[in-house]
């Protein structure tokens, strides 16, 4: 009797350990499956990631054209304008492309493909999130390289390969975190037209607020108060500190804002954070939401 009892107890083991190895199987080819949708949809119109890259980089030719004679040097470290406004122009390649990420959840809701997601077999509705996190951040970190490289080669980038693994990780969780927040609100709001109204109106508008184009002495105290608390700046801060030639470490100072100086290690707990509550906010909306 206890032999039979431990074979069946080994069989039970063995199955059910073969079900767990199916089911992450299973979780793995949805999350490449929807990912590998998405990016032939963008390679169907390559025109739209062709200007997506192309924009930020007339930006930064009128932009440092426009204000080439601004008196930021005895505010901040660099000597030009265009090395100043270079580092904001990357940042806000990257909060763009993710700020874009909730149209292709919003189309597939109202052309129907959504709900066949959803009815289908699929092992967790959280691979959806998962596959739309992926390809933004994939796109707008490709994006973002070739932008480095180009401001590289004008000479108002430099790639510090010391900082290098710091600058990946917070323009990841940046990502991350625009990410998840555009696939809140396309879940929540009723079409794509809403959801282009969104983002209209807090693109621009958290550019200005943030220290992308002008230092934060030269804005008023309203203004200040607003650029310091926007997370925009931060990133911002930390692609100017990597231009200093400065190596990274966690009690860096990367801003130094109305209240205080803020440090690379409080800028990490910030963003992982805001990644932990809106990636969780997203995950619950799609797990509840369409169930109504």
């Amino acid at each position: 009797m206890n032999f039979l009892y431990k074979k069946n107890k080994d069989i039970k083991f063995t199955l059910s350990h073969k079900v767990k190895l199916k089911t992450h199987d299973l979780y793995y080819q949805e999350i490449k499956g929807l990912t590998k949708r998405l990016f032939i949809q963008i390679f169907r119109r390559p025109f739209i990631l062709i200007i997506s890259t192309v924009q930020p980089l007339l930006w930064l030719l009128l932009f440092s054209a426009l204000f080439q004679n601004a008196p930021i040097t005895f505010y901040t470290s660099t000597y030009k304008y265009k090395n100043f406004i270079s580092a904001g122009i990357i940042v806000f390649t990257i909060f763009t492309a993710s700020l874009n990420a909730g149209l292709p959840i919003i189309f597939d809701r109202e052309f129907g493909f959504l709900n066949r997601f959803l009815c289908s077999p699929i092992t967790t509705r959280y691979s959806i999130i998962i596959a739309s996190c992926l390809n933004i951040i994939i796109l707008s970190m490709s994006q973002v390289s070739i932008i480095m490289i180009v401001c590289q080669l004008m000479g108002t980038f430099i790639i510090n390969i010391n900082n290098l693994l710091v600058i990946t990780i917070i323009l990841f969780l940046f990502s991350n975190c625009v990410t998840s927040t555009s696939l809140i609100f396309a879940i929540i709001l009723p079409g794509h037209i809403e959801l282009l109204a969104f983002i209209i109106i807090i693109n621009l508008p958290l550019l200005f607020s943030s220290t992308a184009l002008a230092p934060l002495v030269f804005m008023p105290a309203w203004l200040q108060v607003v650029a310091s608390i926007n997370p925009l700046s931060y990133v911002i801060e930390i692609i100017r500190y990597n231009n200093t030639l400065k190596i990274f470490n966690t009690q860096s100072i990367i801003m130094n804002t109305v209240w205080g100086t803020i440090s690379l290690q409080q800028v990490l707990i910030i963003f992982c954070i805001l990644n932990s509550i809106c990636f969780t906010i997203a995950q619950n909306l799609i797990s509840k939401k369409f169930d109504e």
